[in-house]
């Protein structure tokens, strides 16, 4: 495979430093990106850089993921409108191996294979470097002139941050561009990959190694991924898409790509997954014969949730959304852990009850107008039983005064009430 083409079919490469593809084609290289440490999980805005690098090592390169520790303690101006907090060592640290284990699901660590990936973390080689020996060895060889033109800069100061640009954010450029110094000296790097918004940064590093020793070095950036309304990618109204299940549970990670529009669909296979330009034709075809199918979405959601959680993760989110929008079963119901049972049921209207008073024994008619307003009145609840329009964990209710216990509850704490196709309540026995 050819890098360069790869990431092109895929509408990957935004920018591309002249002599990068021939450099590619000659000899195996060695490329770096970098990955802010502020969390300890990566969100779906990281992942085409992930996939970058995945795609590079397919290809026969070796890559290096970089976990910006020094500069994560600075704050990189490049897009941002404030500067960001500050982080202290332990945290970075403890950040550095929640994502180390996530990139293990895309890249290969461990193997003996001479392109294995490697995890390296600027702090260990900018933690005892004096800002003398920075002056001397990184700041005499780059301008201010140079650095005041960078685009990120420029926007800090022209108005877009309410405080402007601190001095310490100033100099982030030039931390970046010693860390593609020091990896092309010491594990002869030769290529920076990045977004966009880092072009800027990059070529400045490139610069550096070409004034410090006359190296020659290349950059390649993917465009920054947006929706097709032109709204940022990965955001929900509860925040980030997170690539860690605490934050984001399987269930809704998979939801995301399956609810995305047809348009954004057909991009974000080619980005997000590693299927070949063949099947990825084919999807397309089956989705313009059939798009009420959405069979891009379905397969686009497939992919990236095995790819990030499992494929118990993937077949439990399947079987999660069936519960919801299907004729799904009873026991299907039982299976839900509690996390993803609140993530199916999110917005529903939920009830308390006592749990005390379900030990010993709710009638159902009782239960679901005078301990949960599931129904205005016994009268239509007795009625839309009977027609067999009620259901509570997924059986239905033949009885309106059957006897409801602790026995029924999901999860030792949930009742799941169903009034005639769509309607959901949530009762939590405290």
């Amino acid at each position: 495979m050819n890098f360069v083409e790869e990431l092109e079919w895929r509408g990957m490469v935004h920018n591309i430093m002249p002599g990068t593809k021939e450099l590619l084609e000659k000899e195996t290289v060695t490329a770096y990106l970098g990955f802010d440490p502020t969390a300890d999980s990566l969100h779906i805005g990281h992942l085409c850089g992930v996939m970058m690098l995945r795609h590079f090592q397919r290809c026969g390169h070796k890559p290096i993921a970089l976990i910006g520790g020094a500069t994560g303690m600075i704050g990189d101006p490049s897009g941002k409108s404030q500067e960001r907090n500050l982080l202290d060592e332990e945290t970075l640290r403890h950040n550095q191996e929640c994502i180390k284990k996530q990139l293990s699901r895309f890249l290969d660590f461990e193997s003996d294979a001479p392109n294995r990936a490697e995890l390296v973390n600027n702090y260990d080689w900018m933690k005892d470097f004096s800002f003398l020996d920075f002056a001397r060895t990184v700041g005499k060889h780059i301008t201010v002139n140079y650095m005041m033109a960078k685009d990120s800069v420029q926007k800090r100061l022209n108005g877009e941050a309410r405080d402007g640009l601190s001095f310490t954010e100033f100099t982030y450029q030039l931390l970046q561009g010693y860390d593609f110094l020091h990896l092309y000296e010491t594990k002869n790097c030769k290529l920076q990959l990045g977004g966009s918004d880092q072009w800027g940064n990059i070529t400045t590093g490139s610069e550096l190694i070409r004034r410090t020793n006359g190296g020659e070095t290349y950059a390649l950036t993917c465009p920054l991924v947006t929706k097709a309304d032109g709204t940022k990618f990965g955001k929900t109204e509860s925040g980030n898409v997170w690539l860690d299940a605490r934050y984001t549970s399987p269930y809704k990670f998979y939801q995301f790509w399956l609810n995305v529009s047809d348009e954004d669909a057909a991009r974000y296979i080619k980005i997000f997954t590693s299927l070949t330009r063949e099947e990825i034709d084919a999807l397309l075809a089956e989705q313009q014969a059939a798009p009420h199918l959405r069979p891009l979405q379905k397969r686009l959601a497939r992919e990236v949730t095995v790819m990030v959680h499992s494929q118990a993760d993937y077949d439990a989110a399947v079987e999660a959304s069936g519960i919801l929008f299907g004729n799904s079963t009873s026991e299907q119901l039982h299976r839900l852990d509690e996390a993803t049972l609140l993530a199916v049921f999110e917005g529903v209207p939920q009830f308390e009850i006592s749990r005390d008073e379900l030990a010993a024994g709710i009638r159902a008619v009782d239960l679901l107008t005078e301990k949960a307003a599931v129904f205005p009145s016994k009268g239509e609840m007795r009625k839309t039983t009977q027609g067999g329009g009620v259901s509570i964990n997924k059986e239905k209710l033949s009885e309106f005064d059957a006897l409801i216990t602790t026995d029924h509850l999901l999860n030792e704490k949930y009742l799941l009430v169903q009034k005639g196709k769509k309607n959901y309540f949530l009762i939590i026995a405290k």
